[in-house]
């Protein structure tokens, strides 16, 4: 069982059948065939099915899929380890963002890196946190930039920003620019979010609702919006208030297009952090990128404000949320 195979295996599985992963693999379809024929005469099982006319893993092919990945991760890293012996200054890495971290720091750290790195090619791949955390994995993606922390044991992560959350309104506001001392005082609000969908870290429906409900507040209104440049649109309109860290907002603010309300009682922050596969071989360019990732967040002054101590109930309210 080569490494050659399981990529084979991986990509039949990746693309939905023998003829995308001929076309990606830019091989022929007898090739494909008589690779994954090979593979499966080895293991003693089928690896896939067909049902319905499409392509389905076997029981045996969904076992194999972690092993699989992990084994092409090691073959990538010992090819990149090799060359790195004599292309210390060069060389491919890839970065995985959550998509609403593609912002003007990532712009930062892009021109920067490419600037003092000319002879590396750098790609950027936007998906959810979770598929970061995937990509990561599975040795599509060098470096991770995600959403709180991947708990798994086969990544590494590392905290480089936590930003306090704070709510966002129209100029014309009744309270736009004012301080409130309590959440409660915006439980009539219609509130916009992110909705529910899985793996996505960001501020969704139901961190909002877990504000209100921790300090028994109930439910509240909301719109579900699954783009942040929609969001703010929508504030900027007075549609509603939204929950969003200040560096989300940074040219709003500066326009004074969108103003923010103080809430003495609310302390919501979400962490940015660094993923790294556990193990893995990172090239002299990519240990360069995590170090320009970390240059540029370190130099953020929007940390979450420091937090006092409350009654149990309280404590509830003030956990992370995003």
């Amino acid at each position: 069982m080569d490494s050659d195979a399981l990529n084979t295996f991986l990509t039949i599985h990746r693309r939905g059948g023998i003829s995308n992963a001929a076309k990606f693999l830019h091989r022929s379809q007898p090739a494909i065939s008589r690779r994954i024929a090979l593979l499966e005469q080895e293991l003693g099982v089928p690896l896939f099915e067909r049902v319905a006319g499409r392509t389905r893993l076997s029981d045996a092919g969904r076992v194999l899929i972690p092993y699989a990945e992990r084994a092409v991760a090691a073959a990538q890293d010992a090819e990149q380890a090799v060359r790195a012996l004599t292309k210390q200054n060069s060389g491919p890495v890839s970065l995985a963002v959550t998509g609403t971290l593609a912002d003007g720091r990532l712009s930062t750290i892009m021109k920067r890196f490419v600037r003092e790195n000319p002879a590396v090619t750098l790609s950027l791949r936007t998906a959810t946190s979770a598929e970061v955390s995937g990509l990561i994995r599975r040795g599509e993606a060098t470096i991770g930039l995600r959403y709180n922390t991947d708990r798994s044991g086969d990544l590494d992560c590392e905290l480089v920003l936590r930003e306090a959350l704070q709510v966002v309104c129209a100029p014309d506001h009744p309270l736009a620019g004012r301080r409130v001392k309590h959440l409660a005082e915006l439980r009539g609000e219609r509130w916009i979010a992110f909705p529910e969908a899985r793996g996505r870290r960001e501020v969704a429906a139901a961190h909002v609702f877990a504000l209100f409900l921790t300090q028994g507040l109930g439910d509240v209104e909301w719109t579900a919006v699954d783009s942040l440049t929609a969001q703010k649109r929508l504030v900027e309109s007075g549609f509603g208030l939204a929950l969003l860290a200040r560096s989300h907002l940074a040219e709003e603010l500066r326009a004074a297009s969108i103003a923010t309300i103080a809430v003495g009682d609310l302390a919501a922050d979400q962490d940015i952090v660094l993923v790294t596969r556990r193990g893995g071989f990172l090239s002299a360019a990519a240990e360069r990128l995590l170090e320009t990732i970390r240059r540029t967040y370190g130099g953020l002054d929007v940390s979450a404000r420091p937090r006092k101590k409350s009654p149990a109930r309280k404590d509830i309210a003030r956990r992370r949320v995003g």
